[in-house]
C-alpha cells in the first residue's frame, strides 16, 4: 500500500496508508478537528487547543509501534486467544473517540442518558456512516471494530486497560498544549514490556520505572488542568446549559450526539433563556464563583452519595440562599482514583503496581488528599449561596485535618 506520513508534534513523523487516509476523510473523523480534547481548559491554558482528531491519530501510532514489537514476541502472541486482532486494533485507536460528544467530557453524561449510549459504544456510528463503508472496502467488520473500542475483546487492553495507548496518548499531548511541566512519558519503554499473559495484557518489572513516570505525570496533570477548578466551574455551566437545552426540546438526543463545540455553541448562543446566558458567560469567561470549594478533610465521605440528587441539592441550597435554581450548581467528582495503579505487574509473580512499587502506593494517598467537590454561583450572590452550601454539607462542624483511606471511601459509597 502507498504510504505517506504527518509530522505531530508529540511523534515525529507519523506513518499511514490508503486505508488510514481514507478514514481521515469521512465527515465522522473530521469532526473530531471541531471538538477540543481539554474542552474548556484553554479558559485556564490557553494553548490547550488541541483536538480529539489528532490524538486519534496518536493513538494510532502508538497502536501501530505495538503491533510492531508484538509480531516478534512470539510468547506474548501465542498468550492472547484473538491474536489476529492486532491488524484491527490500529484501526480501532484511530476511531477509538468517533464517539464522543461537544467539548468531550462536559457533555458525555448527558449524552450517555439521553441516548443510552456511552461514548465507546459506536457501533451505529460504525455500521451506518462512511466509516463503515471504508472499512468494508478494506476487509474490515465494522461489528468487530466496535468490540476492540468497547473493550470486549482480550487483544483490546492495549487500547482500552489500566495502561494503553490511548492514555500515553493524551497525557504527553495534553502536556505540550498546556505547558504543564509534569515529566514525560517512556511509551517506547512502556510498549516494550508490556505484554500478554495467560490473555492479560501486563507490565514486565523491566518497565515500573516508566510506569511510575506515566503516574507521576497523571497526578499533577489532575491536579493542575483536569481538577483545575476553572475547568471544573466551565465545563459543569456548559453541561448545565446543555441539558436545559435538551429538558427543553430545543435539541434532539441524536442531533446532540453528533454535535461538535462550534455547532453547539451556536445554538446556546441563539437561546434566549437560561442556555443563551452560558453562553454569554463563557464566550466572556464571566464564570460562577467558588461559594463552596472543599476537599475530604472538610466533608463527610458520605458526600458521594449526593452524586445521584445533585438537582434536588441544588435547589434546596437555592431555595435557603433565596436566587434562582439556576445559579446554584453543584460539582461532586467521582471518587479520587488513578486506574493505572491497578495495572498487573510480573515482577517474581503477578501483583498490582501498588504492590511492586512503594512510591506509587504514596501517590494513592497524596491523590485523595487534592480532591475537591464545588458550589458555584455568579459573584453577586455568592455570600448567600455559600452561607447555604456550608450549612447543607455541614462544612463548619466538621474537624480541619482528616485522613481518608480509599477503603474508607468504598465503604461510604452506598
Amino acid at each position: 500500500m502507498d504510504r505517506n506520513v504527518i509530522l505531530d508534534p508529540i511523534h515525529g513523523y507519523i506513518e499511514f496508508d490508503r486505508l488510514k487516509s481514507s478514514l481521515f476523510d469521512t465527515p465522522q473523523m473530521q469532526r473530531l478537528r471541531r471538538i477540543k480534547q481539554l474542552g474548556f481548559s484553554n479558559l485556564v491554558y490557553p494553548g490547550a487547543n488541541h483536538t480529539r482528531f489528532e490524538h486519534s491519530m496518536g493513538a494510532m501510532h502508538l497502536a501501530s509501534l505495538f503491533l510492531k514489537i508484538q509480531r516478534e514476541n512470539e510468547a506474548s502472541i501465542s498468550a492472547v486467544s484473538d491474536y489476529d486482532g492486532l491488524d484491527e486494533i490500529v484501526v480501532a485507536a484511530l476511531l477509538h473517540d468517533i464517539g464522543h460528544g461537544p467539548f468531550s467530557h462536559a457533555t458525555e453524561k448527558l449524552i450517555e442518558l439521553y441516548t443510552r449510549k456511552s461514548h465507546d459504544d459506536v457501533r451505529h456510528i460504525l455500521s451506518d456512516t462512511e466509516v463503515g463503508d471504508v472499512l468494508n472496502d478494506f476487509g474490515f467488520k465494522p461489528s468487530r471494530i466496535a468490540q476492540h473500542i468497547k473493550g470486549e475483546t482480550p487483544v483490546s487492553q492495549i487500547l482500552s486497560s489500566e495502561i494503553d495507548v490511548d492514555k500515553m496518548d493524551y497525557l504527553a499531548r495534553d502536556m505540550h498544549y498546556t505547558g504543564v511541566a509534569s515529566g514525560s512519558i517512556d511509551y517506547m519503554r512502556l510498549l516494550n514490556h508490556l505484554e500478554y499473559f495467560e490473555s492479560k495484557l501486563v507490565l514486565n518489572a523491566g518497565a515500573i520505572r516508566a510506569a511510575e513516570g506515566l503516574l507521576v505525570s497523571r497526578y499533577w496533570m489532575n491536579v493542575s488542568v483536569y481538577y483545575h477548578h476553572v475547568s471544573r466551574i466551565s465545563e459543569t455551566m456548559c453541561s448545565r446549559a446543555c441539558a436545559y437545552l435538551l429538558e427543553n426540546n430545543i435539541v434532539r438526543p441524536q442531533e446532540f450526539a453528533r454535535m461538535d463545540d462550534t455547532s453547539l455553541m451556536a445554538v446556546l448562543r441563539t437561546d434566549e433563556g437560561f442556555a443563551g446566558e452560558i453562553a454569554n458567560r463563557l464566550d466572556n469567561r464571566n464564570l460562577y464563583k467558588r461559594a463552596l470549594y472543599t476537599g475530604l478533610s472538610s466533608v463527610d465521605a458520605g458526600v458521594f452519595k449526593y452524586r445521584d440528587s445533585v438537582s434536588r441539592i441544588e435547589t434546596e441550597i437555592a431555595e435557603a440562599a433565596h436566587v434562582d435554581p439556576e445559579y446554584v450548581i453543584i460539582d461532586i467528582p467521582s471518587k479520587p482514583a488513578m486506574a493505572e495503579m491497578k495495572a498487573s505487574v510480573f515482577d517474581d509473580g503477578m501483583k498490582k503496581l501498588t504492590d511492586a512499587s512503594v512510591f506509587v502506593k504514596d501517590l494513592e494517598h497524596a491523590q485523595i488528599n487534592n480532591w475537591k467537590m464545588g458550589v458555584f454561583t455568579p459573584k453577586e450572590y455568592l455570600e448567600s449561596v455559600s452561607k447555604a452550601a456550608n450549612n447543607f454539607f455541614n462544612v463548619d462542624s466538621k474537624p480541619k485535618i482528616k485522613q481518608f483511606t480509599l477503603t474508607d471511601l468504598l465503604e461510604n459509597e452506598d
